[in-house]
């Protein structure tokens, strides 16, 4: 494969200084290798801003510039182009007059692809120019557009698609949930649903029936919004579908019903989905959560612990005997930050075991026990076959009754890591929750390392986010004077919007409390104080608790002080 030389939009981007030549040519040669054409390789490297790209082609080639925000997508000339001629090219069909073919295009340059596009149409093809981000995103749309269920989907081809069946067919269902006809569309609808979750971030995919409705909601950076409204007719054989896949008993509709579907994405890559059913008044509702292995390797620099935070975590870890507990509410991060630490600890020197209702994420090295109180394998009963494996370190779910907890604790005291969650809402209500359980306050101020409680926030998008102010007295009333960083390093932000977010924000991070059970703080537990003692010192010795965190994070101009409030105001 030659080299390409300097020529088209990259030469007028050097010849009106925005690129030097020799970046100008390690971008064509970039694009050449990855197979994009060169606009869209130089909006993507943000080597030029997609709005000035699209100005100087329009001024130096004599190419009309069109503005989607007034285009109906739906006057879309359908099969004209073949996908393949559109995703090689870059190029989408817009209007079609006659013997005419308008196409929106980003690269004006790229006269072979219009001429081969004109070989295969027919057609005499009038080049429309396009911002490279927004037709890169009305592609996307376009090839991965089903407002018919059975609609395309984008680089996906049927083999794939079929590659979620599990090897039984719906015709064992009876009559109800099976009305008959061609499932393919309903297969189709269910595999691209999912498969767009997975592409969105998604971490929830919710089906719903209602009488005369059905709705599809994805849940993503923790908030839930409508994705599509399947007809209602199709509600039994959605829901077949999906217990199908997911090993349930489709015959079975009056109890809850809980399943996994293994979705692999490639030789390499593969997605769990957890899912549960629920009979609700107009069918059964199915929940799927999206257990994405990746999550828990990302490292502990991606989950948002400040540094001084990090290194009291990273201490713990690497102790050879003690208690980590994490807590906060359910969807708030408990399970990635475990697994993020069990992931460091994850050596062939170390015999590692959990226990967990259910395992959400198959971790290679590590031994992961299914709690079943069906069975009577309890978080206790799991605890005590572990401690006769010869254990290292040892994770328990949760702890839930003093019986686990008293094992757990041992466990701790006698040479063992423990690892394990609770449900409370802050690092000092742990402790007196376990008080509460009828743990004894010497067992607890002996074996407890670190408590980590936390919470997940919605990060503003870098893209749009805009800087404002915030009135002194806001700020006395909000608590702004405890975050401790000097006031002309704040950068407060609040969220806009725009076509690469979701209403301002774009992602999730993580805010903490860590507190470190220091000689002080043992002291309260062994005097039987209370949380507000406890939160009292872990204040007095420099740990953050968790609204001083999240207002930190607002000042760094990571999240809002709307999303702070959100998930941490009392």
């Amino acid at each position: 494969m030659t080299s390409p030389s300097l020529n088209g939009l990259a030469k007028r981007l050097v010849a009106d200084g925005i690129l030097d030549e020799a970046t100008a040519i390690s971008a064509l040669k970039a694009a050449h290798r990855s197979g994009q054409s060169f606009a869209q390789h130089a909006v993507e490297a943000k080597l030029v801003k997609s709005r000035e790209l699209a100005n100087i082609a329009s001024q130096a080639f004599g190419t009309p510039l069109f503005d989607f925000g007034s285009y109906n997508f739906e006057m879309i000339p359908k099969g004209i182009i073949d996908e393949k001629l559109i995703s090689k090219h870059f190029t989408l069909p817009l209007y079609r007059r006659g013997n005419r073919l308008f196409i929106a295009v980003a690269d004006p340059t790229n006269l072979a692809g219009l001429d081969e596009i004109n070989f295969n149409t027919g057609l005499s093809t009038d080049a429309v120019l396009v911002e490279t981000d927004k037709l890169g995103k009305a592609i996307e749309s376009y090839l991965s557009d089903s407002q018919d269920i059975g609609g395309g989907l984008k680089g996906i081809d049927d083999e794939e698609l079929d590659s979620l069946n599990v090897g039984e067919s719906e015709s064992e269902s009876d009559d109800e949930s099976e009305p008959g006809g061609d499932e393919a569309p309903v297969v189709r609808f269910v595999n691209k649903v999912l498969l767009d979750a997975i592409r969105t971030g998604a971490s929830d995919i919710h089906f719903e029936p209602y009488e005369k409705s059905y709705r599809v909601r994805f849940r993503t950076d923790g908030v839930l919004h409508e994705i599509a409204r399947p007809p209602i007719q199709l509600a039994t054989r959605l829901s077949a579908r999906l217990k199908v896949m997911s090993k349930m008993d489709i015959s079975e509709r009056r109890v809850p019903q809980d399943g996994r579907i293994k979705m692999k994405l490639s030789k390499t890559k593969a997605i769990d989905f957890r899912v549960n059913s629920l009979p609700t008044l107009w069918g059964e509702k199915i929940v799927l959560r999206i257990l994405d292995p990746s999550s828990a390797k990302m490292g502990i620099d991606a989950l948002g612990y400040e540094e001084e935070q990090k290194k009291i975590y990273m201490d713990a870890l690497a102790q050879p005997q003690g208690m980590i507990l994490v807590t906060g509410p359910t969807g708030s991060g408990k399970t990635v930050s475990l697994y993020t630490g069990l992931n460091i600890l994850n050596t062939p020197e170390l015999n590692i075991s959990t226990a967990e209702d259910p395992v959400e994420i198959n971790l290679e090295g590590i031994n992961q026990v299914n709690v079943s109180s069906k069975v009577g394998l309890n978080f206790a009963e799991a605890l005590r076959s572990f401690l006769r494996q010869d254990p290292d370190i040892v994770m328990v779910g949760e702890i839930r009754d003093l019986e686990t907890a008293e094992i757990a604790i041992k466990a701790a005291q006698t040479g063992h890591l423990v690892l394990s969650t609770l449900h409370t809402n802050s690092a000092p209500e742990t402790l007196t929750r376990l008080m509460n359980m009828g743990v004894p306050t010497f067992n607890i101020a002996t074996s407890v390392s670190v408590i980590i409680a936390q919470r997940l926030a919605r990060r503003l998008c870098n893209e749009c986010k805009k800087a404002t102010t915030l009135p002194s007295e806001v700020l006395e009333a909000e608590g702004f004077s405890a975050v401790n960083i000097p006031r002309n390093d704040w950068a407060i932000y609040q969220p806009v919007g725009c076509e690469h977010c979701s209403k301002g924000y774009k992602g999730r991070v993580g805010v903490y409390e860590v507190v470190r059970i220091t000689d002080g703080i043992s002291r309260i537990i062994m005097e039987g104080g209370n949380s507000i003692q406890i939160a009292d010192q872990a204040r007095k010795e420099g740990f953050n608790n968790l609204r001083t965190s999240a207002l930190r994070k607002v000042v760094m101009g990571i999240t809002s002080l709307e999303e702070a409030n959100r998930v941490t105001k009392d």
